[in-house]
């Protein structure tokens, strides 16, 4: 191939990529076959991620993600006021709080019965003592299992965790057509998640809307 034809080719190729895949034009209002179909225009609503219908909305919280991130926050979580949060500008379908237990936390105890009353369904795990003493129950498998079996059901996903070992399913559930919107303490949150989530909230951005007003309770101790 001649050096002035590939120089022409060059040019044509950054032309292309320098154009918009998909114009606003286009995104705003689609023709098929003569029969006009407007699409929402979302650029100046005001929700949690500002759109203006989620839909129907499915809730999966980390349980013991959200503690540590409350601790950091220094607050605590009224999940009464965070289910109205998170679910606002939709119809709420489920919301799941996933947490590790200890049986013999009567504390615990009372305030999982209290999630499973008030909104919530409640999936747990014994947690497990290692060598060292720490604790813990990974509950990534249980979370990410009933994220693909909800994304037929449901328009958007909202995610409290950052982990990034959720980031796979996160992604295969955006390829079914199903928002993403991934809630969570930005200092604890995976960029591997924040990148294929549809949008990404810092719990630090909303912790006035979410916290208890009074702290005359100590935070309930999942692990």
């Amino acid at each position: 191939m001649a050096i002035t034809s590939f120089n022409k080719k060059n040019t044509q190729n950054q032309a292309w990529k320098q154009q918009q895949l998909y114009p606003e034009a286009t995104l705003l209002e689609t023709n098929f076959g003569g029969d006009t179909i407007e699409l929402p225009d979302v650029s100046g609503e005001t929700s949690i991620c500002n759109v203006p219908n989620r839909g129907r909305v499915v809730v999966l919280i980390d349980g013991s993600n959200l503690f540590y991130a409350a601790l950091q926050l220094g607050i605590e979580i009224d999940y009464s006021k965070l289910l109205y949060h998170l679910a606002k500008g939709g119809k709420l379908l489920r919301a799941f709080f996933y947490t590790g237990v200890d049986r013999s936390n009567e504390k615990q105890q009372g305030f999982l019965l209290w999630m499973r009353r008030n909104g919530y369904r409640v999936v747990t795990k014994d947690v497990v003592q290692f060598p060292d003493g720490s604790k813990k129950a990974n509950l990534e498998v249980e979370l990410a299992v009933d994220m693909m079996t909800l994304a037929p059901y449901c328009d958007t996903v909202v995610l409290v965790s950052g982990d990034g070992d959720l980031a796979y399913a996160v992604n295969a559930v955006s390829y079914k057509g199903v928002r993403v919107e991934v809630v969570s303490l930005r200092s604890m949150t995976s960029e591997s998640l924040i990148n294929v989530a549809d949008c990404f909230i810092d719990l630090d951005s909303i912790k006035e809307e979410i916290q208890k007003v009074s702290h005359s309770h100590s935070q309930i101790s999942y692990m």
